[in-house]
């Protein structure tokens, strides 16, 4: 960085501080990642500085926190300047106070705040450039705001920094960043540069351009006529550093016709290709009573369909060619929907749903079901006074109706359906009553001394449904889908009544204490999510390197139904093909890792680990326009990170500072951090800056 450009305040501090290293004539560099212009790739020049560190063991306290010191200067004595607030060292080490879930913003500014050029510029004399006639612009509020952050985020001595001011400009000129709630780091970032772009445009009269079409023209000519066209309405240190542009061509499906446009853009924003799958945990449950349910966790495409859900069930549980599956939602103890459309998309599927399938045979007679549901008596005080009531609970039970006539029939399908869960097999027959001449008899026999309705209670409930456990034997009604209204009783000997348009009877199953203490309760109760989001349960980490993102974005692909292209040749709204290549590449390019998705349906977070470069990003084979002069190289030198959930978590960025050392930001803390922990998952904007080398003509 140019002492010139620095204000005066900073410089006759620097000047008093650092006098003896200035008179023996050496260059002051801020080394936050090479600001200077001079300063050239890492892979094409020695560090320097390398070697040029404190004496072993000095500390320096940046905002609060330790951190070891290295020199920035190329001193004999540098190590003198080492613990002492203000040293050159720490110059850009200033965090930002979190104003209440303020790190997102404080994320990006950190990162524009280390970015080259950008900080000379706002260090200089920047208001003269300030447009206060832009109708698109802020008056210059947002360059002033962002400005004066930025000088105190650079000035000697300085301690976290509270954004108030930048705050409450941002919130008056983007109301959706008012208040305190989280957001997304890059919406705020895309609206900062827009803004700053606007504020700064020393275009003070923007002309009229007209869009000419190609015509045949060579792509060089058409992409230098656009970036001109560009130019004249938009120019400002934004577009000088941020900018670069694209080649857009559409190909009509019909006759062909091709239009090829040129785009500016300021940032990339990549989709993550391997994040294809997702990983969904299933209870399977046998319908003939042979085997306790089974949890099965399967991948499956992410945006599939609910058929792709149903055949990875179906290798997974060793489904038979003879059998089916039943996948249904289950809620408070019932079926709340069936999921047996198979186009069906997946994202119909939340995280926290819980879901069965049950194992059925094939029926070509299309034979109907019966549905389970339990309840039995829970002890609860009401007004001082233990009483007990009805309380449904566990997966309800499904089998097919095929050769169920009556009654008794149902009683032994139920029976069945709750082997499984056994605990005391022994006694289990006798307690609930199984003896199917016993249980018909007395039933025949209360039919003429009670009320029909009791169905073998020796006392009808009360009022409010109150009936004392141990006057209750194993009974079954017929019931809605909810589970809640008992309709008619099911009598051994009568034929059971017939299944409604949806084929499939619902049955109460009203179980004594005698009989639910035969029963592991617990295991019919258990029933995982799709995914359990907890601390110690993580997705299954997937990897991706940045060129396979890069190579997804710029594939060519089909315009969706409701982005048609209006076909110059056919005269009519195409559903052309598109296809975007990198033309020309700005100094600073600001990498967009698109981690949040949005559907109709649910919002999530892609926790996919992108293997990004940190020296030597090249980008030669992924750009249109060919400079022989020129090659495409980038370095990393900040990183906007979010750890956590969709719609929380937190923000922080990692920024190199010269000789290889990175810092953290974590709002008001900044901490040293080491080379390899610079990748991770939660890695979201990735911040390089050019590095371009002219070729030799061995290279």
């Amino acid at each position: 960085m140019n002492l010139k450009m620095m204000p005066a305040v900073v410089m006759k501090h620097c000047v008093a501080q650092f006098e003896p290293i200035l008179k023996q004539r050496i260059l002051l560099e801020l080394q936050v990642y090479g600001l200077s212009d001079s300063m050239k790739c890492r892979e094409g020049k020695k560090d320097e500085l390398s070697g040029q560190h404190c004496s072993s063991g000095a500390c320096v306290m940046i905002n609060g926190c330790n951190g070891t010191a290295n020199s920035n200067f190329i001193s004999p004595n540098a190590s003198t300047f080492c613990g002492r607030s203000g040293e050159a060292g720490s110059l850009g080490l200033t965090g930002l106070q979190n104003l209440g879930n303020t790190c997102f913003m404080n994320s990006a500014i950190q990162c524009l705040a280390h970015t080259p050029k950008m900080v000379d510029y706002f260090l200089g004399d920047y208001s003269r450039e300030i447009n206060h006639d832009n109708p698109l612009g802020m008056n210059g509020e947002i360059a002033s705001a962002f400005g004066d952050l930025l000088r105190k985020l650079w000035a000697p001595g300085a301690t976290p920094v509270a954004p108030r001011t930048f705050k409450s400009k941002l919130a008056r000129f983007a109301p959706q960043f008012s208040g305190f709630n989280q957001h997304d780091s890059q919406e705020l970032l895309a609206f900062l540069l827009d803004g700053l772009h606007e504020d700064l445009n020393r275009v003070k009269s923007k002309p009229y351009v007209e869009v000419k079409d190609s015509e045949g023209r060579q792509d060089e000519e058409v992409a230098d006529e656009y970036w001109q066209n560009h130019l004249a309405r938009n120019d400002s240190i934004i577009v000088d550093v941020c900018q670069g542009q694209f080649k857009s061509t559409l190909v009509c499906p019909e006759c062909k016709k091709v239009s090829v446009t040129f785009d500016p853009f300021m940032y990339l924003s990549l989709p993550l290709p391997s994040t294809t799958f997702r990983t969904m945990t299933v209870t399977v449950i046998s319908t003939n009573g042979t085997s306790q349910p089974s949890p099965f966790t399967v991948n499956v495409p992410k945006s599939g369909k609910f058929e792709d859900l149903i055949q990875a069930l179906r290798v997974a549980c060793s489904l038979g060619a003879d059998e089916t599956l039943l996948v249904a939602e289950i809620y408070n103890n019932r079926i709340i929907r069936y999921l047996e459309e198979p186009a069906d998309s997946l994202y119909l599927i939340r995280d926290d749903d819980r879901l069965v399938a049950y194992r059925l045979n094939k029926d070509i007679n299309n034979a109907p079901l019966v549905v389970f549901m339990h309840q039995q008596m829970e002890e609860q005080f009401i007004h001082g006074k233990l009483t007990s009531n009805w309380k449904t609970f566990g997966i309800p039970l499904v089998a097919r109706l095929s050769s169920v006539v009556n009654g008794s029939d149902i009683h032994g399908l139920y029976l069945k359906l709750l082997n499984p869960f056994r605990t005391q097999a022994e006694e289990v027959l006798d307690d609930c009553g199984t003896s199917e001449g016993t249980a018909v008899d007395s039933i025949s026999e209360k039919e003429h001394t009670s009320s029909p309705v009791s169905n073998g209670f020796e006392k009808p409930p009360d009022a409010t449904g109150v009936v004392s456990p141990s006057e209750v034997e194993l009974q079954f009604y017929v019931t809605d889908e909810k589970g809640i209204v008992k309709e008619s009783p099911i009598i051994f000997s009568e034929a059971i009544p017939a299944p409604g348009v949806s084929r499939r009877l619902h049955v109460l199953a009203s179980l004594p204490q005698k009989c639910v203490k035969q029963y592991d309760t617990r295991l019919l109760s258990s029933l995982p999510q799709i995914f359990k989001s907890c601390f110690f349960a993580k997705r299954p980490q997937e990897s991706v390197s940045l060129y396979k993102c890069l190579q997804s974005f710029l594939m060519e692909e089909p315009l969706g139904p409701e982005d048609m292209w209006y076909c110059p040749g056919c005269k009519e709204h195409r559903q052309a093909s598109k296809k975007l290549d990198l033309w020309r590449l700005p100094e600073i390019l600001v990498i967009h890792l698109k981690r949040f998705s949005y559907s109709r349906f649910m919002k999530n977070k892609l926790e996919t680990y992108v293997d990004f470069p940190i020296d030597n990003l090249d980008l030669s084979n992924y750009i249109g326009y060919r400079n022989g002069e020129l090659s495409n190289h980038y370095v990393l030198y900040a990183v906007s990170n979010h750890y956590g959930s969709m719609g929380g978590g937190h923000y922080t960025a990692f920024v190199h500072h010269g000789g290889g050392r990175w810092y953290e930001f974590n709002d008001s803390h900044v901490y040293p951090i080491s080379l390899e922990k610079i990748k991770t998952s939660a890695g979201y904007l990735l911040f390089y800056r050019s590095c371009r080398i002219k070729k030799t003509s061995g290279s």
